[in-house]
């Protein structure tokens, strides 16, 4: 029992300490760690602005996204555009934890993810900027400067273009569509219950006689692990993209290799810590207790994937050929 509370104490201060050490100096992770919540609240302002001077941050609204999020696309101090979430988005505060949390477990299991950092959105800007709000049922209210989460928009020079969509005629051509099996692993283990989210890459040819390909990459985690509720209703019909031609080549466990095997052998409680390093304490509420708690379940969770996957192999019309 003793060298339980120790290992949960231990995970503790590397998940706070994570959070800082990415965005502050060693003397402001001091600072942070077991300091009361105003002042840790202090803590997380400077180091905001630590992270305007050394980190990403924003510098132009592009336009508004889809979505229940209601993120924006921005273009940024690096030089590339993000896809920008708030914290005071509609769906919950923890979405941006949940983001970078599951983004980074996928892209552990060499699943296509795209870039992503936390974005500093100064005050200055959103009061600058008419159309960085987000629309309530009956009000508009402005977004909530400090740290927000950005994935990296895909629609960059060199590409032909991306699409939400690729119509059936060209599914020959996504070069990567095996992946739909391990983005079903992934969308088990973390029960997504939203569909499975992807854009389509369509890649450039390096000869002008091959034919154009796509590449599809994982988008929108925010309602992995239930969104705010940080908790696993899991069900056989969950986690599908809409389209069910994409797991027509799966005809067993088999199918799901080797991200099934990459799971159960490679992921544990440790590579879950380090995956929160750098994930702002505000977005979790400073409740490290409450994140460590979501860790561990994710941790049991892993050798129940197998028999998710089984039972959906077994349902009629989910996956395998028609």
């Amino acid at each position: 029992m003793r060298h339980c509370v120790n290992r949960r104490a231990f995970l503790k201060t590397s998940i706070i300490a994570g959070t800082a050490v990415a965005l502050a100096p060693a003397s402001l992770v001091r600072a942070f760690r077991g300091a009361p919540a105003a002042k840790r609240k202090h803590t997380t302002v400077v180091r905001a602005k630590v992270a305007r001077l050394s980190g990403t941050y924003a510098l132009e609204h592009i336009r508004r996204m889809r979505g229940g999020s209601q993120s924006h696309l921005m273009r940024c101090s690096d030089g590339h555009n993000y896809v920008v979430k708030f914290q005071n988005n509609p769906q919950h505060r923890r979405v941006l934890v949940n983001e970078m949390l599951a983004t980074r477990l996928a892209a552990a299991l060499g699943l296509p993810t795209a870039p992503l950092f936390p974005i500093y959105v100064s005050e200055r800007l959103i009061e600058l900027t008419p159309d960085l709000t987000i629309e309530m049922r009956r009000s508009r209210i402005p977004c909530e400067p400090g740290m927000q989460f950005g994935s990296r928009y895909l629609g960059e020079p060199h590409r032909l273009g991306i699409h939400p969509v690729v119509p059936r005629r060209e599914w020959d051509l996504v070069e990567n569509r095996a992946d739909f099996a391990g983005m079903l692993v992934f969308d088990k283990w973390t029960c997504n219950t939203d569909g499975r989210q992807v854009l389509f890459q369509r890649e450039k040819s390096d000869s002008p006689l091959q034919a154009v390909r796509y590449k599809a990459v994982m988008i929108d985690q925010g309602l992995c692990f239930n969104c705010g509720e940080w908790n696993f209703p899991d069900s056989p019909i969950r986690g599908f993209y809409h389209d069910r031609d994409v797991y027509k080549g799966i005809l067993g466990l088999d199918s799901f290799e080797p991200w099934l095997g990459r799971l159960e052998s490679e992921i544990n409680l440790d590579v879950l810590v380090e995956a929160t390093r750098g994930i702002p304490a505000e977005w979790y509420d400073f409740d490290a207790i409450t994140l460590l708690a979501l860790l561990e379940r994710l941790d049991r969770r892993r050798h129940a994937v197998r028999q998710m996957l089984s039972e959906a192999c077994q349902r009629p019309g989910l996956v395998g050929p028609n």
